[in-house]
């Protein structure tokens, strides 16, 4: 599975990174490395929720 991350900046300067194919994997950030970090921190996490669920295809 391909999981794509979008990233932008915002008025107020902070960065948002998300994964669209993951609902609420969605993360700001001081700067663009560290929002991007963070997203793909909690996409882990939601994706290793799922497994142990049953919930994620594999």
């Amino acid at each position: 599975m391909i999981f794509y991350l979008e990233v932008e900046r915002e008025d107020d300067g902070r960065w948002i990174a998300e994964i669209p194919e993951l609902p609420g994997v969605m993360k700001y950030g001081n700067t663009r490395k560290d929002a991007i970090a963070q997203t793909k921190a909690l996409a882990l996490r939601v994706i290793a929720d799922r497994i142990e669920h049953g919930e994620f295809p594999g």
